[in-house]
C-alpha cells in the first residue's frame, strides 16, 4: 500500500504526519524548535532547526507506524506563513529568519501603503492591504537596516521552502504561501511585475510558483538515505498553515467555512472567483484548489480569552479540576451553561492583545460591558466565550457582504472539543456547524495534497470528498439563533464606541 507523508513547519516544532490512500492517519511525531527574541518585538529562528527538526520527525513518524519509508508515495509540506528566510550563493542562511509573528516592520508596512498610492492601490495590485506580518516588509527592512546582508541575498524563501530545498535541492515554492508576501499577482498566480517595480525587488531572488498538488521536486540520494525515504519521492508545492488546514477539514468547494477556535481563531472560507475585500478587514489568498481563491479573518485572542479567565480568575476551577482529574475548561463552561443566552446584557470584548480581523488595531483592548448588581460569575465567563465567538462572527459576516456565503461552518481547534461551545457557535454564526474525523491540521492537508500530486486522485476536491467526513452535525436553536441576533447587533456598535478611548490608554501600559 502508498503512504502519503505531511510535514508542517510551525513554530514551537515540525509535525509529521503518515496516512494511507484512504485518508486513515498512521502515527504523528514532532521535532521542537525554539524562538529568539533578540530585541524587544522581535521573532526569528533558525532556520537549521527546522531542517533538524523535520528529520527527527519523519524518522519517528515512519518508526511509529511500522512502515518501510520507501512506501511512502508522495511528501505534502505546510508551515507558519510569511517568514523570511534569505539564503547566499552556497544555500546557507545569511541571517536568522524573521517568522511571521515579529512586530518590527510598522514603518515598512506604512512605507508600502504610500508607494502603492493608498490601501485601495496596494488591495488591487497584490490582494492585500501591509501588514508588518507580510514578507515584503521583512525584505525592506533588511535592504535599510542590514545592506550587507541584503546585498549577499541570492534567495529568498518561506520557511517551508526552506525544508523543500533541504529535501529536493530544488527553490520553489506554491500560490498559497506565496499570496502572504505581498508580492505576488494572484488574479496571475504569479509575481507581481508591478510590485516588484515599484520596490526595487530583484525578481531573480524569488523562486517559481506552483499549484498546491503539483510536483516541485523530488527527494534526493543523500536524504533519501539520511531518512529512510525511495530516492525520488516527489514532493509537492503544499501550501501554507492555514490553506493547509482547511483542505484538511474538507475546505475546498464554495459554500463551505472553517472556524478554528484555538488560543487565537481563525475563520476561513474557499471562493471560485477572485474577492477581496476593499477595506482589508480580511486577506485573500491563492487557495490550495488549482485556479481558485480563499478568504480569512483572525482574532487574535479567541480561545485565548478564555484562557485568561481561567489563569486570572479561575484559580477555583483550576483547583477542583486537579482534584477531580479532569479539565478546569470543563467546569468553566458548565458554569457558563448555566447563564442565560447573552448574559442579560453582559458583553465582553476580546480584545487582550489588540486585534487583527476586522480592525487591525493593536491599541484595541479588552474590557466587559454591561455589568448590573445581578451579574454573576457564570455570566463573567459565559460572556467571555460568546465575545469571543461574537469576534469570530465578525469575519463570517464579512464573508457574506462579500457575496461568500457558508452553507456549513465547520468546527476545529479548542472551541470545536466542548459540546456546550459547539452549540454556542451554530447559534450565533446562524448555520449549521459539523466537524470532521480527524483534527490533526495542516500535516494532514498537505499529505491529501501529496496523494494528489502522486495520482491517487485526479483532484484536490475529490480527494477530500473521499477522505474528510463530517462526523457530527450541530444545528442552530432557533430561539437562541433570534436572540444571538440581536445581541451581536449591539456587540458590533461597542468597538466603534469605544475605539478612540482605546487609542488614548495606548501610552498607559
Amino acid at each position: 500500500m502508498a503512504y502519503f507523508l505531511g510535514i508542517d513547519v510551525g513554530t514551537s516544532g515540525t509535525k509529521t504526519l503518515l496516512m494511507d490512500v484512504r485518508g486513515k492517519v498512521l502515527a504523528a511525531a514532532n521535532g521542537e524548535h525554539t524562538v529568539s527574541t533578540p530585541h524587544p518585538a522581535w521573532s526569528e529562528q533558525d532556520p537549521q532547526q527546522w531542517w533538524s527538526a523535520t528529520v527527527k520527525a519523519v524518522k519517528a513518524v515512519i518508526a511509529k507506524a511500522g512502515i518501510d519509508g520507501r512506501q511512502i508515495a508522495g511528501v505534502g509540506l505546510s508551515g507558519q506563513m510569511h517568514g523570511l528566510v534569505l539564503l547566499g550563493g552556497d544555500d546557507k542562511p545569511l541571517r536568522p529568519a524573521i517568522i511571521w509573528n515579529d512586530q518590527r516592520t510598522a514603518g515598512e508596512a506604512a512605507e508600502i501603503e504610500k508607494k502603492a498610492g493608498g490601501k485601495a492601490a496596494l488591495i488591487k495590485m497584490v490582494g492585500n492591504v501591509a501588514m508588518t506580518s507580510f514578507t515584503l516588509t521583512k525584505l525592506l527592512w533588511v535592504r535599510k537596516h542590514e545592506p550587507k546582508v541584503y546585498e549577499r541575498v541570492r534567495h529568498m524563501l518561506l520557511p517551508k521552502d526552506y525544508v523543500r530545498l533541504r529535501l529536493t535541492g530544488e527553490y520553489a515554492g506554491d500560490v498559497s504561501d506565496m499570496s502572504g508576501t505581498l508580492m505576488l499577482d494572484q488574479r496571475k498566480r504569479d509575481w507581481s511585475d508591478q510590485c516588484l517595480s515599484l520596490f526595487g525587488i530583484d525578481r531573480s531572488i524569488l523562486p517559481p510558483v506552483y499549484e498546491s498538488h503539483e510536483v516541485t521536486g523530488k527527494v534526493t540520494a543523500e536524504v533519501a538515505r539520511q531518512l529512510g525515504l525511495a530516492v525520488g519521492t516527489p514532493v509537492v508545492g503544499g501550501a501554507g498553515d492555514q490553506p493547509a488546514g482547511a483542505v484538511g477539514n474538507g475546505i475546498v468547494t464554495e459554500g463551505l467555512v472553517s472556524a478554528t477556535l484555538g488560543t487565537s481563531g481563525v475563520v476561513f472560507t474557499h471562493s471560485k472567483k477572485y474577492v477581496t475585500d476593499p477595506a482589508g478587514r480580511v486577506q485573500t489568498f491563492c487557495s490550495a484548489v488549482a485556479g481558485e481563491y480563499c478568504m480569512f479573518g483572525c482574532i487574535l485572542a479567541a480561545g485565548g480569552s478564555l484562557q485568561w479567565f481561567r489563569n486570572a480568575l479561575g484559580q477555583h476551577e483550576v483547583e477542583q479540576a486537579a482534584k477531580a482529574k479532569i479539565d478546569p475548561y470543563e467546569l468553566l463552561t458548565r458554569e457558563a451553561a448555566k447563564a442565560p443566552v447573552g448574559c442579560e446584557g453582559l458583553f465582553f470584548l476580546p480584545y487582550l492583545t489588540g486585534e487583527r480581523t476586522p480592525y487591525a488595531d493593536p491599541y484595541a483592548r479588552g474590557c466587559w460591558i454591561g455589568m448590573t448588581a445581578r451579574t454573576s460569575r457564570r455570566e463573567l465567563v459565559r460572556s467571555v466565550m460568546e465575545g469571543a465567538t461574537f469576534a469570530m462572527n465578525d469575519a463570517l459576516t464579512i464573508f457574506g457582504q462579500r457575496g461568500v456565503r457558508p452553507r456549513q461552518v465547520r468546527l476545529s481547534g479548542g472551541g470545536a472539543r466542548s459540546a456546550f461551545w459547539r452549540q454556542l457557535q451554530a447559534d450565533i454564526y446562524g448555520t449549521t456547524c459539523g466537524t470532521v474525523r480527524t483534527e490533526e491540521g495542516p500535516a494532514y492537508g498537505v499529505a491529501i495534497l501529496a496523494a494528489v500530486g502522486a495520482g491517487a486522485y485526479k483532484s484536490v476536491p475529490e480527494a477530500c470528498s473521499a477522505i474528510v467526513k463530517v462526523t457530527r452535525q450541530i444545528k442552530p436553536d432557533a430561539k437562541a439563533k433570534s436572540a444571538y441576533q440581536k445581541f451581536y447587533k449591539q456587540y458590533t456598535r461597542l468597538y466603534p464606541a469605544l475605539k478612540g478611548e482605546f487609542a488614548a490608554m495606548r501610552d498607559w501600559a
